[in-house]
């Protein structure tokens, strides 16, 4: 009996190997993957690939050099770590640490804190790589009073959110979050590995313990070849 189109879609979105759904998207191998569930209609064909269009994402043609199956995009809609998103999408995180030390007086990112403006901070700077390029460029500041030994743990290769709750006893329940566009300076650009000037989402949080004390301010920007803010609105 030939299998149905629910069927069919379903077993493929199973299916984990990203290689094997390239190969049928981007050949004409299809007609035998068709014609083995009873069916090798080009309706039908279409919509099985776009199936496996959402499954992998995209796929991205270089000039002179062939199709490429691009990494996920990573897709904001929960309060996680990086490596925990990382790990959402079927992908690994690594992080390059920039910078870990304690600064003094930015009144500014200090009041969204909740602190005095002379407060003294921790800034943890660190570039976010998944799938062998860079993904995110993310600075976090912490009250240096509560958090100074942040300084000596290894957030190179270590979550913040992890290290917190299990060095720190703090736990982080929400965040409130500004999200706007912006261009890629320099300096950014280099880091990114995107043309200067190039789009860039940027996302200001703060976010709050389960105590509802403002924990940690992140500054991020991310690649808007990349990253994709998903919001559910209710009336």
């Amino acid at each position: 009996m030939p299998a149905t189109y629910a069927q069919m879609t379903s077993s493929l979105w199973e299916r984990p190997d990203f290689a094997w759904l390239v190969r049928y998207i981007l050949t004409r191998e299809w007609k035998e993957f068709m014609a083995q569930n009873g069916s090798n209609g080009t309706p039908a064909y279409k919509r099985i690939r776009g199936v496996i269009w959402k499954r992998i994402e995209e796929v991205e043609r270089r000039r002179g050099a062939g199709t490429f199956v691009a990494p996920p995009k990573i897709h904001f809609n929960k309060l996680m770590s990086y490596s925990e998103q990382m790990a959402s999408r079927g992908l690994v995180a690594a992080s390059q640490l920039l910078c870990c030390k304690i600064i003094d007086y930015e009144p500014e990112i200090a009041a969204r804190l909740s602190a005095t403006p002379n407060s003294r901070l921790v800034k943890v700077e660190r570039l976010r790589h998944a799938a062998n390029e860079p993904f995110a460029l993310e600075a976090c500041y912490l009250s240096a009073e509560e958090f100074s030994g942040l300084t000596s743990a290894p957030l190179g290769r270590s979550s913040l959110f992890s290290t917190l709750e299990r060095d720190f006893g703090v736990e982080l329940a929400h965040a409130d979050e500004e999200v706007d566009a912006t261009a890629a300076d320099p300096r950014t650009a280099e880091l990114l590995a995107v043309a200067r000037n190039a789009p860039l989402l940027r996302i200001r949080q703060v976010i709050y313990s389960t105590k509802g004390k403002a924990t940690i301010y992140v500054l991020g920007f991310y690649r808007s070849d990349r990253h994709t803010l998903l919001i559910r609105r209710f009336r």
